[in-house]
C-alpha cells in the first residue's frame, strides 16, 4: 500500500459502468456499448495515471460502490456522490468534506478524459500549493481538472453544467483570487474528440466518413 504523509486530496468523481448510462453524446454517434466499451478503457486510463500519484485518493462513485473493480481499496477510498443530480453541488460536497477532514490542496478530475497524464496530475498539485485555485481548461469550453486551496462556493454556482459556458463562467468566479489555468486538453464527448486518435479506432471503426 502506497501511504501518502501529505496534505493533498485527488478527488476522482466516475459514473458506475452501465450499459446506457455513461456517455450519452457519444452513444449517440456510435452506438450505447460501444461508448461503454469506450468508458471502461478509459476508466483504466484513470486508473493508471493515477495510481502512482503520492497523494490522498477518494474515487467518488455516481450510484453505488464499486465491489472488487480495478479501484483498490488499498490505494483509493471510495465514496458515493450524494443523491442531486447538480454535479456543482455534488463537487462542492466532496471539497467540502476533504477540507474538513483536514486536507489543504484538493483536486478533483473525471474519469473520462485520455489526454491526462500522471504528470499533468502532480504539476497541478505542485502549482497549488501557491494559488488559491488551478484550472485545467477543456477544449469544449469547460474543464477537467479543479484544484483549490480553500472552499470557493461561487465555482459551484449558477453554472449550467455539460455546456461550452462552464469555463468562462468559473473563470469569472476566480478573478478575485490568486490561481493559474493549465494547458487546454481534449475532452471526450463527441465521436469528433476521437476519431483521429489511434487508441479509438478499433471501438469506431465500422463507422464510416461521411
Amino acid at each position: 500500500m502506497q501511504v501518502s504523509n501529505t496534505k493533498n486530496l485527488l478527488l476522482i468523481f466516475t459514473r458506475n459502468p452501465e450499459l446506457g448510462k455513461v456517455k450519452s453524446r457519444l452513444a449517440a454517434d456510435i452506438g450505447q456499448q460501444n461508448a461503454l466499451d469506450i468508458y471502461v478503457f478509459l476508466l483504466n486510463h484513470t486508473h493508471k495515471v493515477t495510481k502512482h500519484v503520492n497523494v490522498a485518493k477518494q474515487v467518488w462513485y455516481s450510484e453505488t460502490l464499486g465491489k472488487n473493480d480495478i479501484w483498490s481499496t488499498n490505494s483509493y477510498v471510495k465514496k458515493l456522490q450524494p443523491d442531486t443530480p447538480d454535479l456543482g453541488e455534488r463537487m462542492e460536497y466532496a471539497f467540502n468534506k476533504g477540507f474538513k477532514n483536514g486536507y489543504e490542496h484538493i483536486i478533483i478530475i473525471g474519469s473520462d478524459l485520455y489526454d491526462i497524464s500522471q504528470n499533468d496530475i502532480e504539476n497541478a498539485f505542485a502549482k497549488l500549493q501557491n494559488n488559491d485555485a488551478i484550472i485545467g481548461p477543456a477544449t469544449d469550453g469547460g474543464f477537467y481538472l479543479l484544484g483549490l486551496s480553500k472552499l470557493i462556493p461561487n465555482i459551484f454556482k449558477n453554472k449550467t453544467w455539460g455546456t461550452n459556458t462552464v469555463l468562462k463562467d468559473t473563470l469569472g468566479d476566480l478573478e478575485k483570487y490568486n490561481y493559474e489555468q493549465l494547458t487546454p486538453k481534449n475532452d471526450v464527448d463527441y465521436i469528433e474528440d476521437i476519431k483521429d486518435i489511434a487508441v479509438f479506432k478499433p471501438f469506431i471503426k465500422y463507422v464510416t466518413n461521411d
